[in-house]
């Protein structure tokens, strides 16, 4: 699986974006997709997932109600929907495929990273 990343850039704070990743492989829909985040001199980070149905999402607490995760089988693609941006969104974004124990973790495929800024 191979894993695009694209959407990212400079926004104001109470702005919205929109990340996609795309993905090749055949098996695409069968894998949890999430995105997390890394910002500077903190570590990585999950920000949201979804199911390989895309019937079920889950989010970390302090994006929800604000940012939407969704899929297209017919495309490949995972989004994530990003409003009411704070600058503490600011960082690299990563899509991923990833499950969950205890806590959120990759599954052995990152997207390349696009970066958020959100300016005060």
């Amino acid at each position: 699986v191979q894993l695009q990343a694209c959407g990212g850039g400079l926004v104001q704070a109470g702005g919205s974006m929109r990340l996609s990743c795309a993905s090749s492989g055949r098996t695409f829909g069968t894998y949890t997709m999430g995105w997390f985040r890394h910002a500077s001199g903190k570590e990585r980070v999950f920000v949201a997932a979804i199911s390989g149905s895309g019937k079920w999402a889950n989010y970390e607490d302090s994006v929800k109600g604000r940012f939407t995760i969704s899929r297209n089988r017919a495309t490949n693609t995972v989004d994530l929907q990003m409003n009411s941006l704070k600058p503490e969104d600011t960082a690299i974004y990563y899509c991923a495929t990833c499950s969950y124990t205890d806590t959120w973790y990759n599954t052995g495929y990152w997207g390349q990273g696009t970066q958020v800024t959100v300016s005060s």
